[in-house]
């Protein structure tokens, strides 16, 4: 099994990367391989609405976006991290998974995959951006995990996140209980409990204006 560890910062070394860390601990511990992807710090435009994907499978823009599908493609569970500006997802972030999650519908990518959102933030904003990521992984009919507060740790630099005991011990209990659906799900298969088949309307009802 595989974790993907969505880096959505574009300090790839900063403090969403000390967050999603934290996570990825719990995960490899019970023997999940985890897999770090960073989204990078060059521009990524926003959806064009342009219908591309919808017959191609893939966005017209071909660049992280489309690479991280292609993983995606072969990935159990996720986990999403963002930056907070001004008390919101990145920008950049923000692009990649309308995207990532507008490309994706009728692919059963993501369907019955579990998924968590995370966020680093000086002071505020963290809750906001937790219920962005939140809306993606609801519309895809995605397994949200939680862990003991919000998905959330705090500081301005690394090192203060390294303070943020209160935080770490969220980010591990996400690893941990992430790790519990995956090896559920891999139990319930094994038992021949199977998912439903995904009900879902069209991909334009995703989008609610051009």
């Amino acid at each position: 099994m595989k974790v993907i560890m969505v880096n959505g910062s574009p300090h790839r070394n900063g403090c969403t990367a000390r967050a999603l860390r934290e996570v990825a601990g719990p995960l490899e511990a019970a023997g999940i391989e985890v897999e770090d992807f960073w989204i990078g710090s060059r521009e990524l435009g926003g959806c064009k609405a342009c219908g591309y994907c919808e017959t191609a499978g893939k966005c017209v823009m071909n660049d992280k976006v489309n690479e991280f599908c292609a993983l995606a493609d072969h990935a159990d569970g996720f986990v999403f991290g963002s930056p907070v500006y001004y008390a919101s997802i990145a920008g950049q972030m923000r692009s990649f998974l309308d995207r990532v999650f507008y490309s994706s519908d009728g692919s059963g990518r993501f369907y019955m995959k579990p998924a968590a959102g995370i966020s680093n933030s000086r002071r505020a904003g963290c809750v906001t951006t937790y219920d962005q990521f939140n809306k993606y992984f609801g519309i895809s009919n995605m397994l949200i995990v939680s862990g003991t507060y919000w998905n959330e740790t705090h500081g301005f630099t690394p090192e203060d996140v390294e303070k943020d005991v209160e935080g770490l011990r969220c980010m591990r209990a996400i690893g941990q209980n992430m790790a519990y659906v995956l090896r559920a799900r891999e139990a319930a298969a094994a038992a021949g409990v199977l998912p439903p088949e995904p009900l879902h309307g069209p991909l334009t009802n995703f989008m609610d204006g051009k």
